[in-house]
C-alpha cells in the first residue's frame, strides 16, 4: 500500500438508491440539458428500491469480489514480487521500483476526474469502458519482456484500474437495501480490497513458476475477462447523465494530475534512491508542490470548483483526513514491516504461505464483525478497538530475533489484519455521508481526501517505514561493528567456529580466516537489520498507542460537553 488503492463509488446516487425492476429500468438515464443536483441543489430522488431474488444478490456480490480481486491483484502483484523479477526483466532493484511508481502516478488522481466522466457519459457507457480497457491493458503484461516495456504497460495498468475498484464497491453496494449500503455493503466492498494483498502473495509463487513475469498476469487476465462478463451481464442502476465537466475542470486536473503524480513517484522511489544523493528526487516534490498550489489558486477563484478547498480545510474536514492519514501511516507495518523483515531473513513468499493465510482469514473475520456491530454512533469504539490491535500486535513484532520464523508472527499479524479491516468502513462511512449530505459537488471534495490520504498515504508510509529502517540499521551496525575487535578472545574464537565450516575445502588458515570474518560481518549485518526493523515495529505500537489515547480523550471530552450542554427551553 506498498500503497495499497482503495477508492469509494464515485456516485452516490447510484450507490445508495435501489434499483428499478429490469424491466422497466433503461441501461443508462436520461440525458439532461442542465446538472443542478450537481451544483448543490436536492439530487432527485432514487428509484425505488427493489430486493433482488438471493441468487441475483449473490451474483453481484460474486461480480463485486471478481473486481476488487482483479484490481486488487494488479496494484500488489509486483511490489509483492519486486525482487523476483528482476532476473526475467534484467533490471535492479531500483529500476524495478519503477514499475511502482508508473502504476501509482496516474491512479491517484484519475478517480477523480473520472467521477465527472461517469455523471455525462453515464454508468453503464462508462463501465463497459472501464472493463475494455483493464482487459487489453492486463493482456499486455503477457507481452513485455523487458524494464522499459514493463514500465510503459504499469502506466497504463494503474490508468486502467482507477475505475475498477469503484466498480467493485457499486456491485457490492447493488445487493444490499439502503439502509444497510453503509453498513453491511460498505464492510464487504472494503474488506475485498483489504484481503487483495495477502491473496497476491498467496498465489505469486505459483505464479512465477508459470512464467516468471509474464506468469504473473495469466491469473489478471483470466479475472478481468470474468469481469469484462459480470458487467456486461449485471446491469448496475443509473443516475440520470448531466453535462458536469467545465473546460476549467481540465485545467484543474492536469495541475492536480501532475502534483500528486510528481508526489507519488518521488514517495515510491526516494528510500531506494536515497533522499539526498539524486537532484531529480528533490525536483519532483518542487514540481508536485508548485502544481498543486496553483491547482488550489485556480479552485478557490472559481464559481463551481472541481475541489471545494474551504471544506476540506474546515477544521472537521482536517481531523478526519488526520485520523485517516495517521491509520495508514501505522498499516505500513504489515505493508512493509512483516514482509521486509523475513525477506531480510532470507525467506520468500511460498515459505509464508501459513502467515499469509492467517492474516486473509484474519481479515475476512474482521471484516464480517464490522459489517454485523458497524452502526451510527459505535464508530469510536470500533476505531478504539481496532488501535488497540495495532498497538499490541506492532509490540509483539518488536520482540523479533535472527531465530524468529513466519509462525511466530501468525498471532500479531493477525491482529494487525484485523485492526486494517474494522477501521477503515467506520471512517469511510462518516465521511461519505457527510460530504454526501452537502451536494454531489462535495464528493469530488471527498474523493480527493480519500486519494491523498490513502494512495499518497501508502506511499508515504512505506517509504518513512524503509528510511527510518535504514537509518536505524546503520546506526546498529556500527555499534556492533565497534564490538568485532580481532583481539578480543570470544571474537576470535567466533571467527575460528566461523571458518571451521570451509576446512575441507580451504587448506590455508588464512583464508579459513577471511571467510570467517566475512561470515561474521554477514551475521552482524542480519543482526543490524533485525534490530532496526524492532525499533519500526516499536515506533509503530507507540504511535497506536498514542492514537488510542488522543481518541480516548476526544470521546472523553465530546461526552463532557454534551453533559455540561444546558437543556433546552420547554416548548411554550
Amino acid at each position: 500500500m506498498r500503497a495499497e488503492d482503495r477508492s469509494l463509488p464515485e456516485e452516490p446516487r447510484a450507490a445508495l438508491g435501489g434499483p428499478a425492476p429490469a424491466d422497466t429500468m433503461p441501461d443508462e438515464g436520461p440525458a439532461l440539458p442542465a446538472q443542478p443536483w450537481w451544483r448543490g441543489a436536492p439530487m432527485p430522488a432514487p428509484a425505488p428500491y427493489v430486493r433482488k431474488p438471493p441468487l441475483m444478490a449473490a451474483l453481484y456480490i460474486l461480480a463485486s469480489t471478481v473486481i476488487a480481486q482483479t484490481q486488487g491483484l494488479g496494484l500488489n502483484l509486483v511490489s509483492a514480487n519486486l525482487y523476483q523479477i528482476q532476473g526475467p526483466l534484467g533490471a535492479t532493484t531500483n529500476e524495478t521500483t519503477w514499475l511502482i511508481a508508473a502504476y501509482l502516478a496516474p491512479n491517484v488522481s484519475l478517480t477523480l476526474f473520472l467521477t465527472k466522466m461517469r455523471a455525462q457519459f453515464g454508468l453503464r457507457a462508462f463501465a463497459k469502458a472501464a472493463i475494455v480497457l483493464f482487459v487489453v491493458v492486463a493482456a499486455l503484461h503477457l507481452f513485455v519482456d523487458d524494464i522499459q516495456s514493463a514500465v510503459v504497460v504499469r502506466f497504463f495498468a494503474g490508468v486502467a484500474a482507477s475505475p475498477m475498484s469503484s466498480l467493485a464497491f457499486l456491485y457490492m453496494l447493488e445487493s444490499f437495501p439502503p439502509e444497510r449500503k453503509m453498513t453491511m455493503g460498505l464492510s464487504f466492498a472494503l474488506t475485498n480490497i483489504a484481503i487483495a494483498p495477502s491473496i497476491a502473495r498467496l498465489v505469486s509463487p505459483s505464479l512465477l513458476d508459470i512464467g516468471d513475469w509474464n506468469g504473473l498476469f495469466l491469473l489478471e487476465t483470466a479475472l478481468a475477462m470474468i469481469s469484462f462478463g459480470f458487467i456486461n451481464l449485471l446491469p448496475l442502476n443509473s443516475p440520470p447523465k448531466a453535462k458536469v465537466i467545465e473546460p476549467m475542470d481540465l485545467v484543474s486536473y492536469v495541475f492536480i494530475a501532475v502534483g500528486l503524480g510528481s508526489l507519488a513517484v518521488a514517495l515510491t522511489l526516494g528510500a531506494f534512491y536515497w533522499w539526498l544523493e539524486v537532484d531529480w528526487l528533490g525536483w519532483m516534490l518542487a514540481v508536485g508542490l508548485a502544481s498543486l498550489t496553483v491547482a488550489a489558486a485556480i479552485e478557490l477563484n472559481r464559481t463551481n470548483p472541481l475541489i471545494d478547498l474551504r471544506w476540506i480545510l474546515s477544521p472537521q474536514i482536517l481531523h478526519f483526513a488526520g485520523v485517516l492519514f495517521l491509520f495508514r501511516l501505522l498499516l505500513s507495518e504489515q505493508t512493509s514491516g512483516a514482509s521486509g523483515f523475513f525477506q531480510v531473513l532470507g525467506l520468500r513468499n511460498e515459505q509464508m504461505t501459513v502467515l499469509y493465510l492467517v492474516m486473509l482469514g484474519s481479515g475476512l473475520a474482521a471484516g464480517l464483525v464490522c459489517a454485523a456491530v458497524m452502526k451510527p454512533g459505535r464508530e469510536p469504539a470500533i476505531h478504539a478497538v481496532a488501535l488497540g490491535l495495532l498497538a499490541t500486535g506492532s509490540f509483539m513484532d518488536a520482540q523479533a530475533t535472527q531465530l524468529t520464523r513466519p509462525e511466530q508472527m501468525y498471532l500479531s499479524q493477525g491482529l494487525i489484519s484485523a485492526a486494517g479491516t474494522l477501521f477503515l468502513p467506520p471512517a469511510m462511512s462518516i465521511g461519505f455521508l457527510s460530504a454526501m449530505s452537502r451536494g454531489m459537488n462535495y464528493i469530488l471534495s471527498f474523493l480527493i481526501i480519500f486519494l491523498t490520504t490513502q494512495s499518497l498515504g501508502g506511499a508515504l508510509g512505506s517509504a518513512l517505514f524503509r528510511t527510518f529502517v535504514t537509518i536505524r540499521e546503520k546506526f546498529h551496525s556500527s555499534q556492533l561493528a565497534e564490538n568485532i575487535v580481532l583481539s578480543d578472545p570470544v571474537v576470535a574464537a567466533r571467527i575460528t567456529q566461523q571458518g571451521a565450516a570451509y576446512a575441507r575445502t580451504l587448506l590455508d588458515p588464512a583464508l579459513r580466516q577471511a571467510e570467517g570474518v566475512a561470515q561474521l560481518g554477514a551475521i552482524a549485518t542480519r543482526e543490524s537489520n533485525v534490530l532496526a526493523y524492532n525499533d519500526a515495529f516499536f515506533v509503530i505500537g507507540c504511535l497506536s498507542v498514542f492514537g488510542l489515547g488522543v481518541l480516548l480523550l476526544h470521546v472523553a471530552w465530546r461526552a463532557l460537553r454534551a453533559r455540561l450542554a444546558p437543556e433546552p427551553a420547554p416548548a411554550a
